[in-house]
């Protein structure tokens, strides 16, 4: 005789398992895995980085990924200089900046990235309905040159990890070397910080909700 050892579910089991089911595009909520060190907890590196932080960019330090990048002061120091030159000295003006640092952040579905350059773009020039395609996963159309140009060479270099000959003379022809390195470089550290607040689950702001949905495969 065969006995069962099946334990029977409860109903809110049930509900549970039912929904996770029947709505497979659900996600559920996870908490911040690097909540914000306490300024006396802070090591007397992490003091200074924090000081330094709030001298060169005239604001607090709240969270997003700096407050993760803490944990190593001099990986935050080193982020936060590079972020000085995104800002104040990039090679390819804001607009393209600024798109190519979305682009990025739809790559990674990086909420706090796109939630904080999303108003950003559009102040630099760049379309809404552009940034609403990019958003959907779409590749935008009625883009300028420069902005297609772009579009394809960091879509190309996230998704094939290097860009082919077709792709690489284009932007040569339209940015230069300067502006090839600069692009490379914008996705490569965008991406860090990606990696960083999505290993970290770094929160949105209070009140924002996720402006992006999963990236479709």
């Amino acid at each position: 005789m065969i006995t069962s050892h099946r334990r029977k579910m409860t109903p809110g089991v049930l509900a549970v398992v039912l929904m996770l089911v029947l709505m497979p595009g659900m996600t559920v909520s996870a908490q911040d895995r690097m909540q914000p060190i306490p300024a006396d907890k802070m090591t007397d590196a992490q003091k200074k980085a924090v000081a330094e932080y709030v001298a060169a960019r005239g604001s607090t330090l709240a969270g997003g990924p700096f407050m993760v990048l803490l944990r190593i002061p001099e990986v935050m120091t080193l982020a936060r200089l590079m972020r000085e030159h995104v800002q104040l000295r990039t090679v390819l003006g804001q607009k393209l900046t600024e798109f190519a640092i979305l682009i990025t952040a739809r790559e990674w579905t990086q909420q706090y990235e796109w939630n904080a350059h999303h108003q950003a773009a559009i102040k630099a020039g760049l379309k809404q309905d552009i940034i609403t395609a990019l958003a959907e996963g779409r590749r935008p159309d009625h883009m300028a040159e420069d902005e297609e140009i772009l579009y394809d060479f960091c879509v190309e270099l996230h998704r094939n990890q290097g860009v082919s000959d077709t792709t690489y003379a284009r932007a040569l022809s339209k940015f230069g070397e300067e502006g090839i390195v600069e692009a490379a470089t914008i996705e490569g550290y965008y991406a860090l910080l990606a990696m960083v607040m999505n290993t970290a689950r770094t929160p949105l702001p209070p009140g924002a909700t996720p402006p992006l949905a999963p990236f479709p495969r």
